[in-house]
């Protein structure tokens, strides 16, 4: 890491270069899954398709993203984070030059599944990068670092909209290539040499691999699909072999694809259940809420997606406080406070479902719920790492970018199943109650993540040196 400048809130320049390098990779994919989401019913018209077949062009990609993560670590151990780094953006940058090229739908279901490959090991890169370059100061670095990546969905929209008018469907995806290129660049001359991080190579573990990541992809499927039998067994078939996975690893220990002994530590286990909730509510409740306002408040979903604004608003309002909060009020501090602040900026959609529609209170409530998840996650992932020693770090990191991709699918089917039951239990005349008691749920799984944010260490000064026992040695 870095070393530490005499003021102590001053962070070295190349902390800020190193950040500004690592960020591209998030924004980059950020907005590319953006701009292709938003134009799925272009790209099925212009490849003459049908939307069943052209949403695997993002389903495909999800789900060669989780095949590909459990890999992250154990690559990152073998040739080094900074050169992973650099293979995964050429990779990613090389895929979208690919389904440039595409002369159909099913090669450019291929070419994302090649460009899912690459982001998946790309993925958890970002976090890696800001904790070893940042240390103790990553709450801060990280309040600053989220905001650009917040823009991609916001720009996203913007830039398909102009593609699609005044060009061809092609520059959706070539757009990524200067940005590409750019990056590769800067990667190459900014980032650090990591051969402090590599620890001792790990042969791979095969069986582990081949239960993990089926288990992971299968887990997404079943969940976008719930409600049809493929779903359900998906969701069973994952189950198995997620459990299967958990048994071998456990037995396996250190030689395991990754090390459940991280989780024996109280604060990164504390920081894990955390993630996995922070991130399965802010999914859920960017599900639950569009179809309350299409649903039951009979808006469009152009004016829905407008009036969801202010959530991503209340976000980019508190990230760049992050770091002054968490050196007054501590990481539970402030992760307990951004839980309680996000939990009271949940509760007036139970009055808002029985009412109707206020706009002024819907903007309101959403912006206060964005700053209470925006305060919750990036406090509770420096507790993780401050929990860790360096050669650990890569092992962390995807187990923590597992851990958070589970929980957005997890609580989002929860919130849907439920809301599924209540439309078919009441009457179309009376959908108001189904959408009132799916936000009381949403409002109960809050209430637990303030429990969990509670059990978070009081600092980071508390868990810079853990004992080794704790780390499972």
């Amino acid at each position: 890491m870095p070393e530490q400048t005499p003021e102590p809130d001053r962070l070295d320049p190349r902390v800020w270069r190193i950040v500004s390098v690592a960020i591209l990779g998030s924004l980059l994919a950020q907005l590319d899954a953006t701009v292709v989401n938003v134009s799925l019913s272009s790209l099925a018209v212009e490849l003459h398709s049908n939307l069943s077949v052209i949403q695997w062009v993002t389903s495909g990609y999800l789900l060669a993203l989780a095949l590909a993560l459990p890999l992250n670590a154990w690559l990152v151990e073998r040739i080094g984070a900074k050169r992973l780094y650099l293979v995964c953006f050429v990779g990613f940058t090389l895929a979208s030059g690919l389904c440039a090229l595409s002369w159909s739908a099913g090669s450019l279901i291929g070419f994302r599944v090649f460009q899912g490959i690459s982001g998946g090991l790309m993925a958890p890169m970002t976090q890696l990068m800001v904790a070893r370059a940042a240390g103790k100061h990553m709450v801060r670095v990280m309040g600053y670092a989220a905001i650009p990546v917040l823009l991609g969905p916001v720009l996203g929209p913007v830039i398909a909209g102009a593609i699609l008018q005044h060009a061809t469907w092609h520059w959706l995806f070539l757009i990524n290539l200067p940005i590409g290129a750019l990056a590769v660049v800067l990667a190459f001359l900014f980032l650090p040499d990591d051969d402090d991080i590599k620890g001792v190579a790990r042969g791979l573990d095969v069986i582990g691999l081949l239960l993990l990541s089926p288990g992971l992809a299968l887990f997404l499927y079943g969940s976008d699909h719930l409600g049809e039998q493929a779903g359900v067994t998906a969701i069973l078939l994952s189950i198995i072999l997620l459990a299967a996975f958990v048994f071998k690893a456990s037995k396996d220990r250190q030689r395991a694809l990754i090390d459940l002994q991280l989780f024996r530590s109280r604060v990164f286990s504390a920081s894990a259940v955390t993630q996995f909730t922070t991130n399965g509510l802010s999914f859920a409740g960017q599900m639950l809420i569009p179809i309350y306002l299409t649903r039951a408040a009979s808006e469009s979903p152009s004016v829905a997606g407008w009036l969801m604004a202010p959530l991503g608003l209340g976000m980019m309002c508190t990230y760049p406080w992050l770091g002054k909060l968490t050196q007054r009020c501590g990481i539970r501090g402030t992760s307990t406070g951004g839980a309680t602040v996000a939990f009271l900026g949940t509760l007036p959609f139970l009055y808002l479902s029985s009412h109707p529609l206020n706009l002024l209170i819907l903007a309101g409530t959403l912006f206060i719920r964005g700053m209470g998840m925006s305060a919750v996650g990036i406090p509770s992932i420096s507790a993780a790492y401050g929990s860790v020693r360096t050669e650990q770090l890569p092992m962390a990191t995807t187990s923590l970018n597992i851990v958070q991709r589970l929980g957005g699918p997890t609580l989002t089917t929860v919130c849907a199943t439920f809301l599924g039951w209540q439309l078919a239990v009441h009457s179309p005349s009376n959908v108001t109650n189904a959408f009132t008691l799916s936000f009381a749920l949403l409002c109960t799984l809050h209430a637990l993540l303030i429990v969990a944010a509670m059990r978070l260490p009081l600092s980071l000064k508390k868990i810079q040196h853990p004992p080794a026992e704790e780390l499972g040695k």
